[in-house]
């Protein structure tokens, strides 16, 4: 059997053909079947339309594709964010499996094809597809768009479950993305908002990382969640680029919980990119290093006894490191409240010591409650 890609009505197509031999000896390939998409070419718009775009992840990988969405995915969607979507394949060239046979990367759903499994499995059903091709992903459809030079002070947080709430059954949940934007420097917050994945834009001038395509990096709430965990615990951060196909590697799961010499492409699926030491890559981190102006952390001289508000409503959680932070000030260190009394806000703020309940609460603690409320 051989596997040809061919340029069809603007596509990449893959053709199976079988080999036949004559009795001269000599040797012809037949066309048996279509086989599928392999990788759409740069798409034509309508004049005058904008191109809509999509962000889609799925939990428990250990592994990402960052920097870039697929425009296939467009119009596969029921509403303009879920979590049930079920994706088409979106395949590259790979290079051959140790065993010889060619190797092909689903990069939608971050899985390899061409075992034997996957060859008897295309010939049976007539089409190509991953064996992860029925994962529900998630997914949010025109995702915000953050330029992040066009404001004074962009604040970007990993947000979870409270880890104590006046309200007593606190839903588990999975992470989202915090933001709040000034553009005054500590003024008024123009944004103070939580979404489900946001896409971060910059000058491509920057030169952040070594695709000279990417001008964007699509932060997703599990990449967000293992940088917030990583900068927190004191893991070796960095971000290497593909030797292949030179975009970022994004580390997730249990990848991004051991730092690391070997490292595995999310885009093209090529696994022959290694650091020079161990550590744990995200895109995140250039990212950070070229917009986040102050890395210091302070503990604030605030304190707060919640024993004081009987009848309001709070919720509490432990402060964690920013995705990103471009203020000049340093970034509080501590536990974090919101306080009501009915609808009048009382409290929202970072404090060094909370006392509940005649105790002063622990952030470690309350961080430890948190992340086991957050559904990965």
């Amino acid at each position: 059997m051989l596997i040809e890609r061919r340029i069809q009505n603007g596509r990449i197509e893959l053709w199976e053909y079988e080999w036949a031999y004559l009795q001269s000896g000599a040797s012809h390939k037949t066309f048996l079947r279509r086989l599928g998409i392999q990788q759409p070419l740069a798409p034509d718009f309508d004049a005058g339309h904008e191109p809509a775009e999509a962000i889609c992840w799925a939990y428990g990988r250990t592994l990402g594709n960052i920097a870039v969405f697929t425009q296939e995915v467009l119009g596969s969607f029921t509403a303009m964010e879920g979590s049930d979507a079920k994706l088409s394949c979106d395949f590259v060239a790979a290079g051959k499996f140790r065993h010889g046979p060619e190797r092909w990367w689903c990069r939608t759903h971050q899985c390899h094809w061409g075992n034997k499994a996957d060859l008897a499995a295309a010939q049976q059903a007539g089409s190509m597809v991953c064996a992860e091709h029925n994962q529900p992903m998630c997914y949010k459809v025109n995702p915000p768009q953050v330029k992040l030079d066009e404001h004074v002070e962009v604040g970007i947080w990993c947000a979870m479950p409270p880890a104590i709430s006046s309200e007593k059954d606190i839903k588990s949940q999975p992470p989202q993305i915090h933001m709040h934007f000034r553009d005054v420097a500590g003024g008024t917050k123009t944004v103070d908002s939580t979404f489900n994945a946001v896409s971060l834009h910059y000058n491509q001038n920057l030169g952040l990382f070594n695709n000279k395509q990417i001008t964007k990096v699509n932060l997703t709430p599990p990449a967000a969640l293992e940088y917030m965990l990583a900068i927190e615990e004191g893991r070796e951060l960095n971000c290497i680029n593909c030797s292949h196909c030179g975009y970022p590697h994004l580390d997730l799961g249990s990848f991004a919980r051991v730092p690391h010499r070997k490292h595995f492409c999310g885009n093209c699926g090529r696994d022959s990119t290694w650091s020079k030491q161990a550590i744990i890559s995200t895109p995140l981190k250039p990212l950070n290093n070229q917009f986040s102006s102050a890395s210091q952390f302070i503990f604030p001289d605030r304190e707060l006894n919640l024993d004081d508000y009987d009848g309001c409503n709070f919720e509490v959680w432990a402060s964690t490191p920013a995705i990103l932070w471009t203020a000049e000030r340093p970034q509080e260190k501590g536990i974090h409240v919101h306080l009501k009394n009915g609808t009048k806000w009382i409290e929202d703020n970072t404090f060094r010591e909370v006392i509940y309940q005649g105790k002063s609460l622990d952030r470690i603690e309350l961080l430890k409650t948190m992340i086991t409320r957050t559904i990965i």
